[in-house]
């Protein structure tokens, strides 16, 4: 006869006294953590003093948020895993100094969404009119960093974002990028097959139109400042009994109680934008980052050739270029480039260097951490 115990069996009440035995675990390792991160914002009070202090360190999130997902077993995914992460360091983070964080609004914006997602939900949100004056309020020291979409899968790069660093003193502090799911949405008061508009951004009017063209081409198409102004319009018609649709994402869903009609409705399943975060801080390398460049090259033969070949002959990768027009002579241009490193590397410098000597003006617009999230 065995001595051995035989295991007890899994039972419903045992497997929940075992989860609120884990959650009061977890909830005394947070508190645990957020007393550390209150002395933290201490010890740099009394180290730096004053309103110098910087308690935000994007390179020093990206490099928790890594190792969260390198060390992660699951069942959880990587992400969702760092998602979570994310929130602690979030409300951590806010017990220091909340954050205020300026985006292309108005709320409900996927610019939000984005903020969101890369700062967390502890945040003092300040929505922007415009994609300037996301810049003046980081600049005026009123903002601590802003939220600006730089370029879309579908629709290409967004030029005002591009246009806002030339005279900007700002620098880009990281990147975020956001799958763009576009929805139908309708106020609950109105029969979705009486509308009879649509209303929304342009570009998302545009990500959506082979879908529209299938199953809504006798609705008018409306373009407006923003998915989240069409989704407040929708509201607001539906409470007078008018069906109009609006689309837009999730946020503006959710912020103007509608109901979706549709889900997931952009044409291509992998419709995706990229955000930059502006701030007026430069950022230590975090050992994956990426560098952004403005360079006005001097109006002559093979000019383009000679900045694109100190890339290739240092082995630097450039992973974008954009072309804008030049406010300061005709027919000149400003060229706008990404390439993997952070400008402290010496293969970088040696890059930057080049560049200098071959270019009329070489603007380092700011190393930052690839997109964790």
């Amino acid at each position: 006869m065995s001595n051995s115990k035989q295991a007890v069996p899994d039972t419903l009440p045992l497997l929940r006294d075992r989860i609120d035995s884990i959650d009061s675990q977890i909830q005394i390792l947070i508190n645990e953590r957020a007393s550390c991160a209150q002395k933290v914002a201490e010890v740099k009070l009394a180290e730096q003093g004053g309103e110098s202090v910087v308690f935000y360190r994007p390179e020093r999130e990206a490099q928790v948020l890594r190792r969260v997902m390198e060390r992660n077993e699951g069942p959880l995914g990587n992400e969702e895993m760092a998602k979570i992460f994310r929130q602690v360091m979030s409300s951590c983070l806010a017990l220091e100094k909340p954050m205020r964080i300026a985006f292309l609004g108005p709320e409900g914006t996927f610019t939000q969404q984005a903020a969101l997602k890369h700062f967390g939900k502890s945040i003092v949100s300040a929505p922007m009119a415009a994609i300037d004056e996301v810049f003046r309020e980081v600049e005026s020291g009123a903002a601590n960093y802003g939220v600006v979409p730089v370029e879309n899968s579908t629709e290409g790069v967004v030029n005002h974002t591009l246009d806002s660093f030339r005279d900007s003193r700002l620098k880009i502090c990281g990147e975020v990028e956001e799958r763009i799911h576009h929805h139908l949405l309708v106020s609950p008061n109105i029969n979705s097959e009486d509308v009879t508009h649509i209303y929304s951004h342009q570009q998302s009017l545009a990500q959506c139109r082979a879908w529209l063209d299938r199953y809504w081409p006798h609705a008018e198409r409306i373009a407006v400042s923003s998915n989240a102004e069409a989704a407040r319009l929708a509201a607001e018609a539906g409470r007078s009994g008018r069906a109009i649709a609006a689309i837009a994402g999730e946020v503006a869903c959710e912020l103007y109680g509608l109901l979706k009609v549709s889900s997931n409705i952009e044409d291509r399943p992998d419709n995706t934008t990229r955000f930059l975060i502006v701030g007026n801080q430069d950022v230590p390398p975090s050992g994956k980052d990426k560098t952004s460049l403005l360079i006005s090259a001097k109006n002559e033969p093979g000019a383009l050739y000679r900045l694109l070949e100190a890339f290739e002959r240092h082995g630097v990768d450039m992973t974008r270029l954009e072309t804008r027009p030049s406010l300061m002579s005709r027919w000149g241009y400003i060229f706008y480039i990404d390439f993997v490193g952070h400008y402290l590397d010496e293969d970088c410098r040696a890059v930057i260097d080049e560049l200098r000597e071959r270019a009329s003006e070489v603007k380092v617009l700011g190393s930052y951490p690839v997109a964790v999230l």
